[in-house]
């Protein structure tokens, strides 16, 4: 169980199944204390990860996802699983 409050996770060079599969486990070893998850996919080729994890793990799909979010740079995608 991870517990701290923000988690990084590199995903480039990955098939967007396989990102899905990584940031899915990621999120379900989460502890409490973890605020968000930021996944950092890449801009031009992440686009196809960026879509997945919205598709994914968006929209009440993950319970613990509340919602997603942008990074500040259009190549990181942000996971909120509690507020502040």
């Amino acid at each position: 169980m991870r517990q701290e409050p923000y988690i990084d996770i590199d995903v480039h060079g990955l098939t967007a199944d396989q990102a899905i599969e990584r940031i899915g486990t990621l999120v379900r070893r989460a502890g409490r204390s973890t605020y968000r998850i930021r996944v950092v996919h890449g801009y031009h080729r992440g686009n196809s990860i960026q879509r997945a994890i919205y598709r994914e793990l968006g929209n009440g799909l993950e319970p613990k996802v509340l919602r997603i979010v942008g990074g500040g740079n259009p190549g990181i995608t942000e996971l909120v699983l509690r507020e502040y």
